[in-house]
């Protein structure tokens, strides 16, 4: 009997799911929308009932169903979700409120500012390897602690997207102790035990959930979760992780030296390196980057942070500037983002003039500024919609290749780049950012996403792979692309524009905001 390993990811907008087999490839992929609540302003939530495990079920349904495979032939099964998050769940795993979602949702800016005040920096660094931020969960569990008590009173464990999935298909409360180790600091120790000296100002021990690593088998499909599911009960699933992660292992992150960026709702980096590093502050001004950590592949580190916008925000320039387009794909026309790459590469390099910010919901890496805010700057009368979405793709890139240099300033230049996620299809987008980092790009096969990396990691963790090594051999080689070199000299010389419209405008953006 053939055997297949399934993974499963949950994302911002969209939700995927992938069959692959002893090939490893794609037998059945299956994609299901959804939307992201956003409450109030810096407030972004899921519906982790509907949304996470909703999508989670139609999904599993829905390949078995398409591609003719039993339920029996699925071998292992692995899962992610957006990294970050925080889900406060009872003893039956039911969601007590929408999740908290990741870096994006800036409400616990007081926590992190009171947590800095009492720790102090010196002890904020040693505890959570850079200045508190928005994507730490721990802030996100003082939040609710602080302002919903009886939810927080009411909670029998806090958890991400993927030990959700995890405890849901398996009633096992685990995560994956990368995830655990980065995200949740200070809440874990290095060796991935429970901080009980540092819980308590945040939760109680047993309300967080115990590590393991990503491609360990931590339990099998329980009757319950295999009736929603249409999986077969007792199918092994591994633990899983971020949704990131997932996707830097799809595209073969496995060595020191390769740095691979995602550019989906937003831009998620990796960079995996040799030893551990620091965090560290630009003297240029080019911002700064947290500190490093051990990563999913044994005996590597990595260093990893994302931004908030990427595909955000050119969302908000097709829906803004490109609805005709866009109402005429909803019936059945040219995809609106298609338009808008085409448009943006009959503009040259450095869009008319033109330069936006890309911080229209705050930033984090690598500014650390929930409070930023987007800029259109240059804007001329001959300027139209073409520009602004060029300059858009641009404000991406020089993001992009702010963090290049800030590794550079590090002595770690990467010696090898890869690019995924959705972004990728735009390939006027991706030759922007070949540009900018002057270095060719490997851009992987468009299935090798999350959910592929999600069943590679399966495919792992029940010995059809021997290891990561193994994985990488497995994977296609993918399509290169090549720097224009005259376009990276010029990007280079107008990257300081970049990088001093924010610093001369910060406080200006604050002034503004608090006058509404």
């Amino acid at each position: 009997m053939k055997r297949y390993f399934l993974g499963v990811d949950i994302g911002t907008f969209e939700s995927r799911g992938m069959l692959i087999g002893e090939d490893f490839r794609p037998a059945a992929d299956v994609s299901v929308p959804h939307t992201m609540e956003n409450p109030q302003p810096g407030w972004f939530e899921h519906d982790a009932e509907g949304v996470w495990w909703g999508d989670f079920c139609k999904i599993t349904k829905k390949l078995l169903e398409e591609s003719g495979i039993a339920p029996e032939q699925v071998a292992c099964v692995g899962a992610s979700a957006l990294g970050t998050d925080c889900l406060p769940v009872d003893e039956n795993c039911r969601p007590l409120r929408p999740a908290i979602l990741y870096g994006i949702d800036a409400r616990a800016e007081r926590e992190a500012a009171w947590l800095t005040q009492h720790y102090g920096e010196q002890r904020v660094q040693e505890l959570f390897g850079h200045p508190i931020c928005s994507g730490d969960t721990a802030t996100k569990i003082l939040w609710l602690k602080n302002n919903e008590p009886e939810v927080y009173g009411r909670t029998y464990k806090f958890l991400t997207g993927s030990s959700f999935l995890t405890a849901r298909l398996t009633g096992e409360y685990v995560i994956d102790q990368f995830l655990a180790k980065g995200s949740f600091r200070p809440l874990y120790k290095g060796d991935g035990t429970k901080n009980e000296a540092e819980c308590p100002l945040y939760c109680r021990p047993d309300q967080i959930a115990d590590c393991a690593v990503s491609t360990d088998i931590v339990g099998h499909v329980t009757p319950e979760a295999a009736k929603e599911t249409g999986l077969a009960p007792g199918t092994p699933v591994v633990t899983g992780t971020g949704d990131s992660t997932a996707e830097a292992i799809s595209v073969g992150l496995v060595e020191p030296g390769t740095a691979f960026f995602q550019y989906g709702s937003s831009m998620f980096y990796y960079y995996c390196v040799d030893r551990f590093v620091d965090q560290f502050v630009s003297p240029n001004g080019n911002g700064s980057l947290k500190g490093g950590k051990v990563f999913t592949v044994p005996g590597t580190f990595c260093m990893g942070d994302g931004t908030n916008a990427a595909g955000t925000l050119t969302r908000w320039v097709r829906d803004t500037l490109y609805a005709p387009e866009l109402a005429a794909q909803e019936q059945g026309g040219e995809n609106a983002y298609a338009v808008m790459a085409r448009e943006a590469a009959e503009v040259p390099a450095g869009s008319g003039g033109l330069m936006m910010l890309p911080y229209i919901y705050g930033e984090r890496s690598p500014l650390q500024d929930p409070r930023a805010a987007g800029m259109i700057f240059g804007l001329r009368g001959g300027h139209n919609r073409r520009h602004i979405g060029r300059a858009a793709l641009e404000a991406i890139g020089y993001s992009t290749y702010q963090h290049l240099l800030l590794f550079e300033e590090m002595g770690l230049p990467p010696k090898r780049l890869i690019t995924a996620g959705g972004g990728t299809k735009n390939r006027t987008w991706m030759q922007i950012i070949c540009d900018m980092a002057g270095i060719p790009i490997t851009i992987p096969e468009p299935w090798q996403c999350s959910s592929y990396g999600d069943a590679m990691l399966a495919a792992v963790g029940c010995g059809a792979l021997k290891d990561f090594l193994a994985l990488r051999d497995a994977l296609p080689q993918g399509t290169v692309l090549q720097p224009n070199l005259e376009n990276h000299e010029f990007y280079k010389i107008c990257y300081p524009i970049f990088r001093e419209l924010y610093r001369a405008n910060r406080e200006s953006m604050y002034a503004l905001q608090d006058n509404l």
